[in-house]
């Protein structure tokens, strides 16, 4: 269980979920304890050298934790992920990625779209899709517990926005606003639509 050690935190956004990995660090002991997801994957009890490096994976992602000295006793802590610094790493993710959260049949489902190449991922694992090409955009075929969904990518018409991804499950939209996504959640899991949707502009 985690005491007062632990000095830094990332939250690492993969295809399958955002990995929480924990670093505990004695300064006296020099004690290193490496946590993924509240699950210990590294423990020194014991080093005389406080500052290195300690590598790991998370996934098929090799990620690096460098201790560095500041001072005399202050320490400066970094992670890489895949050879890069771990806000590059995300900011490249964030772009690469887009991720809804929603609920069917009391089933909790995290989608991830890799918008590089348009596959997509359901609570880390990568479900079969079926591609459509549409007046204004693309269309994402596949389904979850059944159900039928879709992924649009439309242009934005803004030069600085590009396509826009939206998810629809029972052709209900799936938004990151907690109140929409809840509202979402709760079509979703409605009977199917009998009669065909009309076509959104």
């Amino acid at each position: 269980m985690p005491d007062g050690d632990v000095v830094a935190t990332w939250n690492v956004p993969l295809h399958d979920r955002i990995h929480c990995i924990e670093f505990e660090h004695g300064t006296t002991t020099g004690k290193r304890v490496i946590r993924v997801d509240k699950k210990e994957i590294l423990r020194r009890d014991w080093m005389f050298k406080l500052v290195g490096k300690e590598t790991f994976n998370v996934g098929d992602m090799k990620c690096t934790i460098n201790v560095e000295a500041l001072g005399t006793f202050a320490y400066e802590y970094s992670l890489d992920v895949n050879g890069k610094g771990f806000n590059k790493f995300k900011e490249e993710q964030n772009k690469k990625l887009h991720s809804w959260e929603t609920s069917i049949d009391g089933v909790d489902f995290r989608v991830v779209l890799d918008k590089e190449s348009m596959e997509v991922w359901a609570n880390g694992n990568i479900i079969d899709t079926a591609g459509e090409f549409v007046d204004n955009g693309t269309l994402t075929h596949f389904e979850l517990n059944k159900r039928p969904c879709r992924i649009m990518a439309e242009s934005s018409g803004k030069k600085k926005t590009g396509v826009t991804h939206s998810l629809f499950v029972n052709d209900y939209p799936v938004g990151t606003d907690p109140d929409v996504a809840a509202l979402a959640a709760q079509m979703a899991s409605a009977p199917s639509p009998s009669s065909p949707s009309s076509s959104s502009s």
